[in-house]
């Protein structure tokens, strides 16, 4: 077992003291320090071949697995991918380039030994079967505590299973169809809040990211929270304003990120950063919100006359969440509740604008399916002559999912994250020892060519209907569900995918029924950043054209 830095210095201390006391006169001076500093300087330099070079070579268990063509510089290796801008698709080439049989050997700085995962069989050992093997590594989750305090994102073992358990009746099936009503009205909201300011625009070119965070903000405050946040009607909302300041895809917060991997964060955090300065008001800002909130929902859980069916009433009234593990999991969701389908909806509206007639064809589907928007907006009631099943019909819509899925697939809002082994195990029947980092890659693994066909990284919402049936279906044509990673698998996969992809129909629906769009620069080329989501980093500037539902639309060119 390769001894830690923290062992090699207490060994450099005892052969000193050894050396001070048997043998006074080998330094000059003869003291403690200078045996000190010779032992440390002779040990570590040891230490530091050792770990970069001989055991990654010559005693690693998995120098025998496929690797990737050598890297160009020896101590950084195939660390220089964790500076590409477009996340993931340096694995991807990887993939691509190296014959393996579900896993790849590379390194990292300083030679530090990583696996990739490529296949659906190991991809399930490391996410359902053997999923308590691997946690999150420690440095992502310290990175991560920083905004979203001890949530059920950063937990991990028992606790992590006993948020879980708690928090999963808030996404149940049947609390999701009852949430469809929310999704669609605001989904209008956006729809008139975007009309509104087309009329005073002069050229009708949006950013729709920034009123895409607004909608989805509002949904997890209705759902979440059971108030409605209204950020839609606030453009100066101080929620939106922290969120779309931290989440913003800048080269700064990509190196800020990229240190946390290589540098313990003490070390970073004193560094005179003004983003260091920034992320402390920023994450103080927003937990004292979500204090108020917790404070605000207990206060109108007492006058209450229904249980209300959101996230947080759910929590509180279970009563296995302290108030302060409350705003831990608060943060949680309205981070990822809304940067999920954010990141979704944008990519959708672009990929929308450079596939006209994709457009068109799930235009007409949805016109043919809903006669007016008041058919998504009926009552909650089963019993009111006027409810429609919003939910059953948009699930129901082959073309309107298709599209959902291909976006999701493309785009996964987290492209790249990792595992830990804590503790020896294997994956595929090769040894994996303790302190293995395991690379999970959904961009990668959603665009692979031998998973997805050769045409794997194209845009074809077709491959989600089946040819036969014209039905939607889930598999995409890929061989395995494993194909698909966007929300991840087994207990440790996204508690919200089915909020996520309710959401996504809701706004996409409205969105093709009351406007055609297009890029705003038909030859801009869409920059891919963001630190842990992927963003586009200049915005996603649209031309906007109303129109009324069910209008028949010219023909795109």
């Amino acid at each position: 077992m390769t001894p830690s830095p923290i062992q090699v210095l207490f060994f450099s201390l005892t052969e000193a003291v050894v050396g001070f006391y048997l043998f006074p006169g080998i330094f000059p001076k003869g003291s403690l320090a200078s045996f000190l500093i010779f032992f440390s300087s002779l040990n570590f330099t040891a230490y530091f071949g050792y770990v970069c070079y001989i055991y990654p070579y010559f005693r690693s268990p998995l120098r025998h697995l496929p690797q990737p063509p050598p890297a160009r510089w020896p101590l950084i290796q195939h660390g220089s991918m964790l500076f590409e801008r477009t996340k993931g698709e340096a694995f991807l080439t990887m993939m691509k380039e190296t014959e393996d049989h579900g896993l790849i050997y590379f390194r990292s700085f300083f030679n530090a030994a990583r696996v990739l995962v490529t296949d659906p069989a190991a991809l399930g050992e490391v996410l359902v079967n053997r999923s308590y093997d691997f946690e999150k590594p420690m440095w992502a989750r310290q990175f991560l505590r920083q905004f979203l305090g001890d949530g059920l994102l950063i937990t991990e073992g028992d606790e992590h299973k006993h948020q879980r358990k708690h928090i999963m009746p808030a996404f149940s099936f049947r609390h999701i169809k009852e949430l469809y009503p929310v999704f669609c009205a605001k989904s209008f909201e956006l729809c008139k809040v975007i009309k509104t300011e087309l009329a005073e625009s002069k050229d009708n070119v949006l950013e729709i990211g920034h009123y895409s965070t607004q909608v989805t903000m509002d949904i997890i405050g209705l759902a979440g929270l059971g108030r409605d946040v209204g950020s839609l009607r606030n453009s100066d909302d101080e929620l939106i304003k922290n969120y779309e300041e931290l989440l913003q895809p800048t080269n700064e917060k990509a190196i800020y990120f990229i240190l946390h991997i290589i540098f313990p964060q003490w070390l970073i955090q004193a560094l005179p950063w003004k983003l260091n300065h920034r992320i402390k008001v920023i994450t103080s800002s927003l937990k004292r919100i979500c204090q108020d909130f917790v404070v605000e929902k207990k206060s109108r859980m007492k006058v209450e006359t229904e249980e209300s069916r959101d996230i947080l009433g759910i929590m509180l009234r279970s009563n296995n969440f302290s108030d302060d593990n409350a705003v831990d999991q608060l943060l949680t969701f309205l981070a990822a509740g809304h940067e999920t389908t954010t990141s979704a909806f944008t990519w959708a509206t672009h990929l929308l604008a450079i596939h006209p007639t994709s457009q068109s064809r799930l235009r007409a589907e949805i016109f043919a399916a809903i006669p007016s928007p008041s058919t998504l907006l009926s009552p909650t009631s089963t019993s009111s002559p006027d409810f429609h099943d919003s939910a059953t019909l948009l699930e129901s819509l082959p073309y309107l999912n298709a599209i959902c899925n291909e976006v999701l697939r493309l785009y996964p809002t987290v492209p790249i994250t990792a595992r830990t082994s804590v503790r020896d195990t294997q994956i595929l029947g090769q040894f994996i020892p303790r302190g293995t980092l395991v690379q999970i890659v959904p961009w990668a693994i959603n665009r692979n060519p031998k998973l997805w066909g050769a045409d794997a990284e194209t845009f074809n919402p077709d491959r989600w209907i089946d040819a036969a049936s014209g039905k939607a279906t889930m598999n995409g044509g890929a061989m395995s569900n494993y194909a698909f990673l966007t929300f991840l698998h087994g207990p440790r996969s996204c508690i919200g995918e089915r909020f996520a992809r309710a959401e996504l129909r809701a706004l996409l629906a409205a969105m093709v029924g009351c406007f055609k769009w297009e890029m705003a620069d038909p030859n801009e080329k869409i920059i891919i950043g963001g630190t842990i989501t992927s963003k586009p980093v200049q915005g996603m500037k649209l031309k906007l054209v109303p129109i009324e539902w069910g209008e028949k639309v010219m023909a795109e060119k």
